[in-house]
């Protein structure tokens, strides 16, 4: 089969899986992906928006890190980085199937779902993972439609799969019931991650985080997309989130270099020093004055006698009934 510079991704899979090819089907566009074939049968298929099956087994704490590189540095070379695994029981047949048929139908949905896309067919490509598990291509075809129906009756909207996911900033009702799958995502979506980077983040399939994100959106939880305004032929922009916890901005005035200190000084005369101090001591007009210090009382310490008994400078109104209340009142915080 030539090569095709635009044509429906759906069509050309079934056209190479009747003529029982074998190569990779490059869908270009945005998300775009790639959907392997070994003489007809659909093998693997990866997108950007969607994670891999290494994501998947290291996100979910099925595999080690270092175990799957291992995998990936002896087996890439080959093409066998799947039976690499199954031969050195870090993974069962079922275990190893199941996630690639995940990965393969979650990735498929986003190269096949356009109806026109820039599409080109390397014949002899393979996957280096391996020939694990074999699809019939029109149950591809047929899934990521089904898939794509099942989004537009949740909410119609498809800008929101490759938008920022921006939360509201309150809830448009009183209360609401959530998923955990859908808290999660609202805990992490900081409005600059797509949905792609929350599934790759969170180790979730990328059909499925789109899934419960139109499910938010329905629900008022997640701010639409909006049509974003091109200043000439730059790049896009992305709105930055919201700060929370503040309603306007408060202007505060810039300063500069050479402007006083930001805390009040008092200005005003002030009373002459006495005459007995010797010349030179520091006086409350001369420049290393500093105010006295106050002796600090210990907690429940008495007044002393002097002052307690001066009860001249009361004033007439107080109570005197009040203040006993209140003396008793600290006496028990103690």
């Amino acid at each position: 089969m030539k090569a095709s510079k635009t044509a429906a991704p759906g069509r050309l899979l079934t056209q190479a899986a009747g003529e029982r090819q074998t190569g990779a089907l490059v869908v270009g566009g945005q998300p775009g992906g790639t959907v392997y074939l070994t003489e007809g049968q659909v093998t693997y298929a990866e997108s950007p928006a969607a994670p891999g099956v290494g994501e998947l087994l290291t996100a979910s704490g099925r595999l080690a890190a270092r175990t799957w590189q291992a995998a990936l540095d002896a087996g890439t070379s080959h093409a066998r980085v799947g039976p690499i695994l199954l031969e050195q029981g870090h993974l069962t047949q079922g275990e190893l199937e199941l996630c690639v048929l995940g990965a393969t139908y979650d990735a498929a949905y986003f190269a096949l779902g356009p109806a026109s896309a820039p599409v080109e067919f390397l014949a002899g490509a393979a996957h280096w993972l391996g020939r694990i598990v074999q699809v019939d291509p029109a149950a591809v075809v047929r899934e990521a439609r089904r898939r794509g129906r099942l989004l537009d009756e949740i909410y119609p909207h498809p800008q929101l799969d490759t938008a920022p996911v921006i939360p509201v900033p309150r809830p448009p009702v009183e209360r609401i019931t959530l998923t955990a799958a859908q808290w999660e995502l609202l805990v992490h979506a900081d409005g600059q991650r797509t949905p792609a980077d929350l599934a790759q983040l969170l180790g979730r399939a990328g059909y499925a985080t789109i899934q419960e994100l139109r499910r938010l959106a329905a629900l008022g939880l997640i701010e639409p997309p909006r049509v974003r305004e091109r200043a000439g032929d730059g790049p896009d922009l992305v709105r930055p989130p919201r700060v929370r916890g503040t309603a306007v901005d408060v202007p505060r005035p810039a300063r500069l270099p050479g402007d006083g200190p930001t805390v009040p000084i008092i200005v005003g005369q002030r009373p002459a020093p006495a005459s007995g101090d010797p010349p030179g001591a520091a006086t409350e007009t001369g420049p290393g004055y500093r105010p006295p210090r106050l002796a600090r009382r210990k907690p429940g310490a008495k007044l002393p006698k002097e002052i307690a008994a001066d009860t001249t400078q009361m004033h007439p109104g107080t109570d005197e009934v009040l203040l006993k209340r209140i003396r008793t009142a600290l006496k028990a915080l103690r």
